[in-house]
């Protein structure tokens, strides 16, 4: 069984559990909506301002929901010693990393989708540049996810991991904000040649977090025994 075949089984795992307890889909998007909702609120006075800072509080608004779906990724693994079993498994840690990764990268395109919505109607975002926006997207969304997985065994085991998390993740992350948003504006503003270059450094973050991932996971899983 090579290395690809068990990620696939290992976010299969990951991504059935998610759907039989809706966890995602009736508490993660939520809470990003709210998120984007009380940005609208506080920024309501000037309306012209929301359509200028749409990406970045898009994009604040994805991190903060990530945190949930990371935190939750290794949650899951707690249940009926599920986390020894994992480790008992035979599976190579790297497709572990590669496994739950995906599942938390897929999740995460959902909610950047239905953010990308709320954007557009709450924040009055004339959508341009649809192919620089969709490459922007996958490629932030491996980095966050690929980030967020490594970070998140590391705190996996502590007690007080739903509190390091954040403070492990968002310090990582922030590259990523910083070149999802400018990507976007520039994208937003009719310039996409100006956003491209920020694509290309999330893409070689994201191959990095990835590369990290797969030859940090397997020994950090089983420091956390």
């Amino acid at each position: 069984m090579n290395m690809f075949r068990e990620a696939l089984l290992v976010a299969g795992k990951d991504l059935r559990i998610e759907a039989r307890s809706r966890v995602a889909l009736q508490q993660i998007v939520p809470f990003g909506g709210i998120v984007l909702i009380v940005f609208a609120f506080a920024l309501d006075p000037d309306r012209g301002l929301l359509p200028r800072v749409a990406p970045g509080l898009f994009w604040t608004a994805v991190l903060l929901a990530s945190l949930l779906s990371i935190t939750r990724s290794f949650s899951i693994e707690e249940a009926n010693g599920a986390r020894d079993g994992l480790r008992l498994s035979g599976l190579d840690g790297g497709a572990i990393f590669l496994g739950k990764a995906a599942a938390v990268a897929l999740q995460l395109l959902l909610l950047e989708v239905v953010l990308g919505f709320g954007v557009v109607v709450l924040y009055d975002v004339s959508v341009r540049g649809v192919v620089l926006i969709a490459c922007t997207t996958v490629v932030a969304t491996v980095a966050l996810a690929a980030t967020g997985t490594v970070y998140g065994v590391l705190a996996a085991g502590l007690r007080a991991r739903e509190t390091l998390v954040p403070l492990l993740v968002l310090p990582a992350v922030t590259p990523v904000v910083l070149g999802g948003t400018r990507a976007f504006e520039a994208a937003l503003a009719g310039a996409p040649s100006d956003g491209w270059p920020w694509v290309q450094l999330l893409a070689a973050f994201a191959v990095l977090a990835v590369v990290a991932g797969v030859l940090a996971f397997g020994p950090l899983l089983e420091e956390d025994s």
